[in-house]
């Protein structure tokens, strides 16, 4: 069974980091549990990971959840979902309306991930489907406790979710990683096809709501949310000038190690790429590829007019 940690952040909150059998992703992917009431789950993470997440809410005592609140559908948040929801029939799995139904259905999902992803996808392990009477659209979530705030970008299905003084914004404000007390790294989570415009949006509609502290699920709780989340708009805007530029410049051979050279020189929020160990260098040196892509493909969208 892979393993996982618990950080008991307050009486009621937690933050479960999953470690699916990769290099370098042991503390990467989160899954927040709120023990209520209402008693829920933000993400459920790979389904290779679920049966540790199982153990990980029997440790803390979870016997009940009203909710498992997904930010989106990928396999990395939503993978486990048949196992979590086998284990808490009584939880209503809470998602944009638009993307729960690949959660009935997960084949497309699937073959989507692993045509992006690869062998990462394969270590996550595949997506089960779940019965649809156990979705609940997020539009018609009734429990004022819980605010839904939509936030596409990194995905046309994400959203987020607030409660008291706490926002868990899933991947709507990129990637934010604490890598020592005083070094803090941040990226964009910026898949292609990826719409700039879109994404400032939501950032836009985050920042409005000046939430004291966000739960990232890539990764852990930060206060000074605000101030991370317009950061984040910062390198958004840094990296489409710098990319663009790049492209100008350079031929298309070696177009995205180019980009990645000119980033890591300009964008400090990168700085601590290089204290990560290997295995985390390696993993996120894969995921800044993979959002250059993105930017690149928004880039000669919007030249081509499409």
């Amino acid at each position: 069974m892979p393993s996982c940690t618990i950080q008991k952040i307050n009486p009621k909150l937690y933050l479960v980091a999953l470690a699916p059998p990769l290099p370098g992703f042991d503390r990467f992917i989160g899954v927040w549990v709120y023990t209520g009431p209402p008693a829920f789950i933000v993400d459920v993470g790979p389904s290779a990971t679920s049966a540790s997440l199982l153990s990980a809410l029997e440790n803390i005592g979870v016997r009940h959840l009203d909710y498992i609140l997904l930010t989106h559908i990928h396999i990395d948040h939503a993978g486990g979902i048949a196992d979590l929801a086998a284990s808490f029939p009584e939880a209503r799995i809470v998602g944009h309306g638009k993307g729960l139904p690949h959660l009935t259905q997960p084949e497309r999902l699937w073959q989507g991930s692993l045509k992006s992803l690869g062998r990462t996808a394969e270590a996550y392990g595949a997506i089960r489907g779940v019965a649809s009477e156990r979705l609940l659209d997020a539009a018609v979530l009734d429990d004022p406790s819980i605010a839904i705030i939509p936030t596409p970008g990194h995905s046309p299905h994400h959203i987020s979710f607030a409660l008291d003084d706490l926002l868990f914004a899933g991947e709507a404000g990129g990637v934010c990683l604490a890598i020592t007390p005083t070094q803090t790294y941040m990226r964009p989570a910026t898949p292609p096809r990826f719409f700039l415009d879109v994404t400032l949006t939501s950032l836009d509609r985050l920042i409005a709501l000046a939430p004291p502290k966000i739960a990232y699920s890539h990764f852990g709780m930060f206060t000074g949310a605000s101030t991370l989340l317009r950061s984040h708009r910062q390198q958004l805007l840094l990296w489409e000038k710098v990319i663009a530029q790049t492209m100008a410049a350079r031929d298309t051979n070696n177009l995205s190690a180019a980009c990645m050279a000119e980033l890591g020189q300009v964008d400090t929020r990168l700085a601590a790429l290089k204290d990560m160990d290997t295995g985390e260098r390696k993993r996120e040196e894969g995921f800044l590829e993979n959002s250059i892509r993105g930017f690149i493909g928004w880039l000669q969208a919007r030249e081509d007019g499409r």
